[in-house]
């Protein structure tokens, strides 16, 4: 009886044990959703807002409603896209954690002929197209009071920039005014009624009508000695003959806190000026602002464009290394201005050379690639053979672009540059600043050309209609750059998400080595055969034959041809030998970073068991 006691008491406090653990459980959990902490250990942190978006958040002053489209059900959307759109929901709570009760979040199923469907189309949120012909919703729109932005389509391939979409989103709907924007150009930009060198009138570049849709684009001039206090924004596109009052007027926009986006150009190919003399064709400009540039570290040389074999345009007689069709490999995929643009059409651009003074830092958005160099003005049109001339690599990748940001000093120290006119006039200048009191940003690029509709889209004419069809991410760069500038501090701060995928670097580096070594040895392979030239000359003038006789070669010429055809495919031989073993070393390199990757994770797991296993079997049985 005390035995069959005992065993019931046993049994009673493991059943009460049992529930109290799981009692404890529960309580642990809903204690846990109610402070819910997340601890974000991917690398890059993936999953943590970045501070300027919680400026943004935290500095709203009403409330934001933000509508999420997104079709549910098993058949709604291909499963690839479900999880996407979780990770979208998951990141407007982040939103909403940060900014409180001043950021609502709505969740809308657009069902087909449903009230919810009404409602995406009249927020501007469109359906996708699957191939078998259904539809499907996967949107946002942002609003405030009459205020209203809308992501039409949210796709995963823009993933990296999501955080910067919705956090610019709501920037937007949280001013109450379009930002000003000003626009100071040597270029016909915003169009002109009647030019006296060419007898014609032009339309306004697309670029100025896209940027007319976001901002109030006001025009600045030239000679202006003063930048207007309500442009918080400046666009200089071409600085042709920048008078140094102006300089200095850009200077003093900067030390304010005055956002400056500068295109500058060793030869602006769409600037053709004519020549003084007559007779003789004209050519590109250039434009540079040397004064900011010398006091901010950075150096354009306005007589050099880059040439770049890697990016080089066109092939055989139409072969332009000086015409850059750049890739994503150029780009800086970690920025939100470059991390989506795909290809640009870089013309006849020029390249910086920058040591950052004090207190400035340095991002490069756009570079070369190491098998580049400059190449004197006059000279950057040639194409073809004549264009690899010389040609000899520098072995550095150059900036074409790049933002500095920090504290900057003023380029003139001893004040505005004063005229004759107002030195005798006795009037006391205003002060002039010294240094920024906070924080700003500069974004500088070497080509104008770039932004030019001939080099950035296609424009048909189609039943009448003027059609603009985009040929790179020339218009979509500036307009990013005017994007991130325009919405404030915060979104400047703001960095792509770093990406799952990683590029194979060593690959890129094995491509690069083995394209120095390419042109190391064409180059003495074309040195080579100059000297047989020479040599072949010299023994023609030596031997002073007729006419007649000059039709015939001597052994010696013979011998030298023949030793000079030898080496040509000996060298021939010894590329392809290269480009061989640069292909096998690259598929290998692949081919085992694939194994890595999809088998070390399970092997170590399998390895961590088996070592478990062994332990265990040690602890039961000592001996």
């Amino acid at each position: 009886m005390k035995t069959f006691m005992k065993k019931n008491e046993a049994l009673v406090y493991s059943a009460v044990g049992l529930a109290a653990l799981f009692l404890i459980l529960v309580a642990f959990n809903y204690l846990a959703a109610l402070g819910a902490k997340r601890i974000d250990l991917t690398e890059g942190s993936l999953y943590t807002l970045s501070e300027g978006t919680k400026k943004i958040l935290r500095g709203l002053d009403a409330p934001v409603k933000v509508k999420l489209y997104i079709s549910r059900g098993e058949q709604a959307m291909p499963l690839p896209l479900r999880g996407f759109a979780q990770r979208v929901e998951d990141l407007a709570r982040e939103f909403k954690s940060v900014a409180g009760s001043n950021l609502l979040i709505e969740l809308y199923n657009p069902r087909p002929d449903s009230e919810d469907e009404d409602a995406a189309q009249l927020d501007g949120v469109e359906a996708q197209q699957l191939f078998s012909g259904e539809q499907f919703y996967l949107g946002l729109a942002v609003g405030q009071l009459d205020r209203k932005q809308a992501i039409p389509a949210l796709s995963p391939q823009r993933e990296r920039l999501l955080e910067y979409d919705l956090a610019r989103a709501i920037a937007r709907v949280g001013s109450a005014e379009r930002p000003v924007l000003g626009l100071m150009s040597a270029l016909p930009i915003l169009g002109e009624r009647f030019n006296p060198m060419t007898r014609q009138s032009s339309e306004p570049w697309v670029l100025a009508n896209e940027l007319k849709r976001d901002f109030n684009v006001k025009q600045v001039s030239l000679a202006a000695e003063a930048i207007d206090p309500e442009i918080k924004v400046l666009l200089v596109i071409h600085p042709r003959d920048l008078p140094e009052a102006t300089e200095y007027a850009l200077d003093q926009f900067v030390l304010r806190g005055g956002k400056l986006i500068a295109f500058v150009d060793p030869y602006a190919y769409f600037d053709q000026q004519p020549s003084p003399m007559p007779g003789i064709g004209g050519g590109g400009t250039s434009s540079s602002l040397p004064k900011l540039f010398k006091a901010w570290g950075v150096e354009m040389n306005p007589g050099k464009v880059l040439a770049d074999v890697v990016y080089a345009s066109g092939a055989g007689q139409r072969y332009t290394p000086t015409v850059l069709t750049l890739n994503r490999t150029a780009l800086n995929r970690d920025d939100v201005v470059t991390s989506q643009i795909e290809t640009l059409l870089y013309a006849f651009g020029g390249a910086f050379e920058v040591k950052p003074v004090e207190g400035l830092k340095l991002t490069e958005l756009i570079n070369s690639s190491p098998n580049s160099m400059l190449v004197d003005n006059v000279v950057s049109t040639v194409s073809g053979e004549a264009a690899m001339k010389g040609f000899q690599p520098e072995n550095k990748a150059r900036p074409l672009a790049l933002r500095l940001t920090g504290k900057f000093k003023t380029a003139f120290a001893d004040g505005r540059p004063v005229s004759q006119d107002k030195k005798s006039s006795g009037k006391k200048e205003e002060d002039s600043l010294k240094e920024s009191a906070a924080e700003n940003s500069v974004i500088l690029v070497a080509d104008v050309d770039m932004l030019n509709d001939g080099a950035a889209v296609d424009i048909q004419e189609v039943f009448g209609r003027r059609i603009v069809v985009p040929s790179n991410g020339n218009l979509a760069l500036a307009q990013g750059m005017v994007e991130q500038l325009g919405a404030g501090d915060a979104l400047v701060t703001l960095r792509s998400r770093a990406a799952a995928f990683r590029p194979l670097t060593v690959v890129r580096q094995m491509e690069a080595d083995a394209q120095k070594q390419y042109f190391g040895r064409l180059k003495a392979l074309e040195d080579e055969r100059q000297r047989t030239m020479e040599k072949l000359q010299e023994l023609q003038k030596a031997r002073g034959a007729s006419a007649k006789s000059a039709q015939l070669l001597t052994p010696e010429q013979q011998l030298e041809i023949e030793n000079l055809k030898k080496k040509a495919v000996e060298t021939q031989k010894e590329l392809k030998e290269v480009r061989k073993t640069l292909r096998q070393d690259a598929e290998s390199l692949v081919f085992w970073t694939k194994v890595a990757n999809i088998a070390l994770m399970p092997l170590l797991v399998v390895l961590l068991g088996l070592a478990a296993f062994v332990l265990n079997r040690r602890r039961l049985n000592p001996a």
